[in-house]
């Protein structure tokens, strides 16, 4: 058996599942805002009890590597390797934008379509994004990218392209063009099954000590302008 726990927060999103040989068997998720940090582990916690497991029962540990929020990726990143520690499972992950990918398939949205667009919210109107074919190849680089009213013309003069993320929305403000489809949503755990399961017949195992999460964009702290004394 290939039991997987599967663990996505890098967007306001956050979910887990559990999945046994090809199946989703237990699935959580909140979008309460802020809520990462507590309920991820409570989330792995109440799968494993529903599907009466332990973490040492799976086969792997699979967690979203990115890109997305900082602070979501990081917990998820700090939950799974957390976990495969204690356990000894081993450690692996699925791109954010792979995720979006295959959730299209999964909810047969893809149909129809010559380009998927996974669009990953970047803050004002700048997304995380690449384009793949609807079979999921990808066709260039991850990359952040600012929305105009010119972005993805050549796709789009080409052929209907289907724009799926949590920026779908704001972008759908900007893009106009008749072959052009926006659906908003977060990734979620569960469409994490069938990349996570070709990196795992792939053994395209993680370090578990040096993971760390594809944020492609550097975190930038900032000190508020306000006078506190």
């Amino acid at each position: 058996m290939s039991e997987i726990i599967l663990i996505e927060t890098s967007t306001r999103l956050c979910s887990v599942a559990l999945a046994s040989d090809g199946r989703i068997r237990a699935y959580r998720e909140s979008a309460e805002p802020h809520s990462h940090a507590s309920l991820t582990s409570v989330f792995v916690k109440q799968v494993l009890d529903e599907t009466g497991l332990k973490v040492s029962d799976c086969a792997a540990v699979c967690v979203s590597e990115g890109p997305g929020s900082y602070t979501g990726l990081r917990v998820g990143s700090s939950t799974a390797k957390g976990l495969c520690f204690a356990s000894g499972v081993p450690l692996l992950s699925v791109g954010t934008l792979d995720t979006l990918v295959a959730q299209a398939q999964e909810d047969a949205l893809s149909e129809g379509f010559d380009f998927i667009v996974p669009l990953i919210d970047a803050r004002r109107m700048e997304v995380y994004t690449a384009v793949f074919t609807p079979q999921g190849e990808r066709l260039g680089s991850v990359e952040p990218k600012i929305i105009d009213s010119g972005s993805f013309a050549s796709e789009l003069s080409r052929g209907r392209a289907l724009f799926i993320g949590d920026a779908a929305a704001k972008c759908s403000e900007v893009i106009s063009s008749p072959n052009a489809l926006f659906v908003q949503t977060c990734p979620r755990a569960s469409a994490m099954l069938r990349p996570a399961m070709r990196e795992l017949e792939s053994g395209n195992w993680r370090d578990t000590a040096y993971f760390e999460p594809f944020y492609l964009k550097h975190f930038v702290a900032t000190v508020s302008k306000k006078n506190i004394f």
